[in-house]
């Protein structure tokens, strides 16, 4: 078939189908697929159907968008694109935007415009739609068939599948339940199907004493994927039974499994009728901690870290608790070794737990406090230098006389300097003049300016 057909009149427009059916513009259609020319009479908008796609993750499918639909300026797919006297083609919005700031040159090519004119391009407007629509039709027939399958899965666990048959037991349950987290995972949007089938409460009620861990650990992924949780699932799942399964996976599970059990204990967390004694346990802070020292997993780190800090903020007897089980020189020791986000969550723990008085006794007995938290100084965030700086306060006003010159060989002086003179916050800098006055009076000046490094500059 031509690629152009003949108009009455004797003049020649693309023919759209046969051109995407040709493969000149990103692929040919594939069976079942509806006409790659009815993107006009898709009822979703385009950009509707291009934003669902990319947070679906599946924005072009298997194939790659085509060059030509992405636009110059954004590098995102066009929605209304218009060309410019030059020959290049830009979405709307973006060309406009260069032309209203005073430009007259081609973007890409930097020509000279001799007309500023932008020409709408319908031809390739209607092939981006056609395109759009032949992928967003594809991806809502898979959506049905994962979501399909995803109930088929939910009520072979219940008992109500039809025809009628006894609920999954066994390796069987643990199979459907694996699979079903699959589906979770790859496809955020069957976590609706899911709950519509009644999964939450299937899952729910699949986690108490006498479950296996490879029952729990599958239900527990679920249930973290993103299955939407109302208030009644997350009192059923705050029951003690519940709670200690939790606990026992965190505790003898998978590295994923320990991951996601932080995760459902944190998100149980945020409901108003949470218990705080609930999490004032030794075996879950334990399970916590063992997590956090994994450096192998920075996933883990991060989660352990984000529940010892929500448990810090809510129940403030679980403070000495934390201390207890030897928290603070873990951390300590583990803060140059974070990863950048991970740095702020654990000093602020260390601040929470340095509120209880055995909290600033081991952050003095650290023989890394002082060293670990001076590096911190002007590191990461103001945030972070501020809870550096509450640390160093802390051990020096408790044992002026030994902290002070440590401190000082630990090149805090010069930090201090830098801090004053830096561009942060007033009360930061009151706190840095106050810790620096401490130090002070604690040495000589001949040692101190030594130590500050600052005997060349006097000079």
């Amino acid at each position: 078939m031509p690629q152009y057909q003949e108009l009455p009149c004797g003049g020649q427009v693309l023919d759209i189908d046969t051109a995407l059916k040709d493969g000149i513009l990103g692929g040919a259609p594939e069976l079942g697929d509806a006409a790659a020319g009815d993107g006009g009479k898709q009822p979703v908008e385009l950009r509707k159907m291009m934003d669902e796609l990319d947070a679906a993750g599946d924005g072009g499918g298997d194939e790659a968008v085509p060059a030509v639909f992405i636009c110059p300026i954004s590098l995102e797919p066009m929605v209304d694109p218009v060309t410019l006297c030059t020959g290049q083609t830009y979405e709307s919005a973006n060309i406009s935007r260069w032309l209203a700031l005073g430009h007259r040159t081609c973007p890409t090519t930097m020509q000279e415009l001799w007309d500023v004119t932008p020409i709408p391009n319908t031809t390739l407007r209607q092939l981006i739609a056609a395109w759009f629509s032949r992928r967003y039709t594809r991806f809502k027939k898979r959506s049905a068939d994962f979501h399909g399958r995803a109930a088929e899965l939910v009520h072979g666990l219940r008992g109500t599948a039809v025809p009628k048959r006894q609920p999954l037991k066994g390796q069987a349950r643990v199979a459907a339940l694996r699979e079903l987290r699959s589906l979770a995972a790859t496809h955020q949007s069957v976590t609706k199907a899911i709950a519509e089938a009644g999964g939450v409460g299937l899952l729910t009620s699949l986690l108490g004493p006498f479950t296996s861990h490879a029952v729990g650990s599958e239900a527990v992924a679920i249930l973290v994927s993103g299955v939407p949780l109302d208030a009644d699932a997350k009192a059923a799942l705050m029951q003690p039974a519940k709670v200690s399964l939790l606990v026992d996976m965190l505790n003898e599970g998978a590295v994923n499994t320990k991951i996601n059990c932080v995760r459902l204990i944190r998100i149980l967390m945020e409901e108003k009728g949470f218990r705080p004694d609930t999490v004032a346990s030794l075996s879950l802070l334990v399970g916590v901690m063992r997590l956090v020292r994994d450096k192998r997993h920075p996933d883990g780190v991060a989660a352990g870290l984000e529940l010892l800090n929500s448990i810090c903020a809510v129940h403030k007897p679980a403070r000495s608790l934390i201390v207890s089980i030897g928290a603070v020189p873990q951390l300590v020791e583990l803060l140059p070794e974070l990863p950048t986000d991970s740095v702020e969550p654990a000093l602020d723990i260390l601040d929470a737990l340095a509120a209880v008085a055995e909290g600033r006794t081991a952050l003095k007995d650290c023989p890394r406090t002082i060293t670990n938290a001076v590096r911190l100084l002007m590191r990461v965030s103001e945030a972070c230098t501020r809870r550096a700086l509450s640390m160093l306060w802390v051990v020096c006003r408790m044992a002026p006389e030994e902290c002070a010159p440590a401190a000082l060989d630990a090149g805090l002086g010069a930090k201090l300097l830098l801090v004053i003179q830096s561009g942060c916050g007033p009360e930061l800098k009151q706190q840095a003049s106050e810790l620096l006055k401490l130090c002070t009076m604690n040495c000589t000046s001949t040692v101190f300016i030594s130590k500050c490094k600052l005997t060349k500059t006097i000079q």
